[in-house]
């Protein structure tokens, strides 16, 4: 074999490997699917009852089989999704899946395991790690501490962690032929992360030094919701009000707040939930959208929903308005979209980018002036508002685009082809 390490942006919503060769060259690997070969491996995971399927030696499935398999099967099965988010919340120890117990480590841990190749498992692996975890007070060194145990459970020796917009700083940079100071902005599914590296090429090989780092929990699922919150939610119940003991009262707000992520739907699900809102039928003043929000949860529709929002705010890229349309199962929601109003539902949130922005500004003691490129990966960063930001800040002739997916597993799988080459390990961020 000619390759010496393994780069993995383990994502929320997609992971990528990338393998680093002798050569230099860096192969993305591809997976096989039902739908044919990917590079972007849906971070997904389904168990279901022995016997299920026709082969029964499969405990779990995972990636794009795993949603294909959630979608198509009726028979007693969970599906999970977005485990990154969970890494720094205390909250989450376990859970029980068909009555087997689960750790959070040991969940990723059998994801990882379908990802790395198996033959390659005593190389170097750079595992991408997002500069900020998800939540509201994550506990970072949890996160980072159940992470090894999951690449240790999936068979990985020698694991070293770096920031994922530094992975993509790194691909960036490869090319460069004069020293530039370079401001990364990753757009993951969960987190928006930031770094400022100065690199400089040598007869040695490329220089760096990392900056400043800054990340927030703002990123495309955020902007997903904005769009469910303002067409979808008011006409499944939310905003509506139901009759208490002679009282008009606001619908709890919870039912709701669950579209937050698709997949957090099935929570809905329980025989008390629904119990819950078929009373909220009878007492509200909207029954139907109370109905229509029941459907959704019984029928299992949160995905085709995401899929049409997600259709809506990439037109929303291009167009200056775009029809959303869902339909499945006798629902029918239909509503004209301005990018104007977008961008009003998410002008909060590209603030709060624009702060975080700053913060790794202030964090290298640099003004604007002094980046000379910024380096953009991730699907949110075709998103015009969120371009805009930084063409205002920074100027249109200073910003470069990456590969959506592929930047930061390339760039990580580079970083470790350097360490294995220099004979050194990366000093954790």
């Amino acid at each position: 074999m000619d390759a010496v390490a393994i780069g993995v942006d383990f994502g929320t919503t997609n992971t990528v490997v990338a393998i680093a060769r002798k050569s230099g060259r860096v192969d993305v690997q591809r997976f096989e699917t039902p739908s044919g070969l990917v590079e972007a491996y849906r971070s997904a995971l389904l168990f279901f009852r022995e016997g299920r399927l026709p082969n029964e030696k499969i405990a779990h499935l995972s990636g794009p089989t795993a949603l294909e398999r959630a979608l198509d099967i009726e028979s007693d099965h969970r599906y999970l999704q977005s485990l990154k988010t969970y890494l720094g919340s205390a909250a989450f120890e376990d859970t029980y899946l068909l009555g087997r117990r689960y750790l959070l480590e040991e969940l990723i841990g059998l994801f990882l395991g379908d990802v790395l190749p198996v033959e390659m498992r005593d190389l170097p692996i750079v595992a991408g790690r997002p500069v900020v975890f998800a939540g509201d007070r994550a506990n970072e060194t949890l996160a980072l501490e159940r992470l090894t145990r999951a690449y240790r459970n999936a068979g990985a020796k020698h694991i070293d962690f770096v920031f994922e917009p530094s992975g993509a700083a790194y691909w960036y940079a490869r090319d460069l032929t004069r020293a530039e100071t370079v401001l990364v902005a990753d757009f993951g599914g969960g987190t928006s992360d930031f770094s400022i590296m100065r690199f400089e090429p040598s007869a040695d090989g490329l220089r760096s030094e990392p900056l400043s780092h800054a990340g927030i929990g703002i990123a495309g699922d955020t902007f997903d919701f904005r769009i469910v919150d303002q067409v979808v939610s008011p006409r499944l119940g939310k905003g509506s009000r139901y009759r208490s003991f002679g009282k008009l009262l606001p619908l709890p707000a919870h039912y709701h707040a669950t579209f937050a992520q698709w997949h957090k739907l099935s929570l809905l699900k329980s025989p008390r939930t629904l119990g819950e809102l078929r009373r909220l039928v009878k007492q509200s003043e909207n029954p139907q959208g109370i109905e229509d929000l029941i459907r959704v949860v019984e029928d299992d529709l949160g995905y085709q929903l995401y899929l049409a929002v997600s259709e809506a705010k990439a037109q929303l890229s291009s167009a200056e308005r775009t029809t959303f349309h869902f339909s499945a199962a006798g629902l029918d929601i239909e509503a004209e979209i301005a990018r104007g109003e977008f961008e009003g539902w998410i002008e909060s949130d590209v603030m709060a980018v624009g702060r975080t922005i700053d913060l790794a500004l202030d964090r290298a003691g640099l003004e604007v002036n002094e980046v000379h490129a910024v380096f953009m990966t991730g699907g949110t960063s075709y998103v015009p508002a969120v371009r805009r930001l930084f063409e205002e800040r920074f100027g249109s002739e200073k910003l470069r685009y990456g590969d959506t997916f592929n930047s930061v597993a390339s760039g990580l799988a580079l970083i470790g082809a350097d360490m294995a080459r220099q004979q050194r390990r990366i000093v954790p961020p």
